[in-house]
């Protein structure tokens, strides 16, 4: 059984990475990215299990991908290879305190190609974690696709884990995005969120109070991730969330940092064997101290999926050592 079985888009993330001295023109660095294909690699990167479900264009960069997560464990036996859409391509350009701004080709790409015939039903009946994101929800077929992953991994037993991961640029309208991203949730057990979605998702901009919305809809257990802070949790069993300090990094890129600490934490879930229903808030607290420390290293590299620290690396920055 595979601990997290992640669903969506797996892309190029093309980051900039200097000047060329010879022309002056900016550099681009292709990276493998996509925040579900990057929490499968933080999955596996940890000595856990993962595969992933979704689609690649029939061309070098979709081969690339391929190859990439295959090379880092990843099941991929639920990926497609589309003949007809290129992949999807996002170019990230950083500020000098490693922060990203995004421009992309997808129109279509082919991870929103991805069609409920596609999807593997013993892969997703073979699930501890079912992961999504919002991306692959902007457009059919994919979004269908998702809702049907949704339902069997759901029938098989599988927790339902969502990071909404905004990318404004992927939607028609902010209204829109906000109907179809809030339109998951009561499918959900287990979700992430940036204290930048918090009020997208609940029209709270606090996060303690939008996790305590998103708990009163049902969701078992809610990370809203603080950045540099490290990230507030409330587990249904608790009225009062918590708040775990990150660790002290330095930032080079982070691209892909989110996803390092939602990988980690999930990996602890799995690893628990307990439903989100059954998590007290301390452990929820542990899970969360863990991702930020797998965070707080991932940040130090480029790119997603690379930079994705090894367990040595997390236990050791865990017991200071790092």
């Amino acid at each position: 059984m595979f601990d997290v079985t992640a669903l969506g888009e797996t892309l190029i993330d093309f980051t900039e990475s200097g000047i060329s001295a010879e022309t002056g023109m900016a550099l681009f660095a292709r990276n493998p990215g996509g925040a579900p294909a990057n929490v499968a690699a933080a999955v596996t990167r940890l000595g856990g299990s993962a595969a992933f479900i979704g689609r690649v264009g029939d061309d070098m960069h979709g081969r690339f991908l391929i190859d990439t997560l295959r090379g880092i464990g990843i099941d991929t036996s639920g990926m497609q290879i589309d003949p007809n859409t290129f992949t999807t391509l996002a170019f990230v350009s950083l500020s000098e305190s490693g922060e990203r701004t995004f421009s992309f080709a997808r129109k279509p790409g082919a991870d929103t190609r991805l069609s409920v015939e596609d999807l593997p039903h013993a892969l997703l009946a073979d699930s501890r974690i079912l992961h999504f994101g919002s991306l692959s929800l902007t457009d059919e077929p994919a979004h269908s696709a998702t809702l049907a992953a949704i339902r069997l991994a759901k029938e098989a037993g599988a927790i339902i884990a969502y990071d909404p991961n905004d990318r404004p640029l992927l939607w028609d309208s902010r209204d829109r995005a906000r109907e179809v991203m809030r339109s998951v949730l009561p499918q959900v057990d287990v979700m992430k969120l940036s204290d930048e979605e918090t009020a997208l998702m609940t029209d709270a901009a606090d996060p303690a109070e939008a996790a305590a919305r998103l708990v009163a809809q049902g969701i078992s257990c809610v990370v809203v991730t603080l950045g540099a802070d490290g990230a507030l949790v409330r587990v249904a069993s608790d009225p009062e969330p918590i708040r775990v300090p990150g660790f002290k990094a330095h930032t080079v890129d982070t691209t892909g940092a989110g996803d390092s600490f939602w990988g980690g934490f999930l990996f602890c879930l799995a690893q628990s064997g307990k439903r989100p229903s059954e998590l007290t808030a301390a452990e929820a607290a542990e899970f969360a101290r863990f991702g930020n420390a797998v965070a707080s290293l991932n940040v130090a590299g480029r790119g997603a999926i690379p930079a994705m620290p090894t367990m040595e690396a997390v236990r050791a920055r865990l017991a200071g050592e790092a």
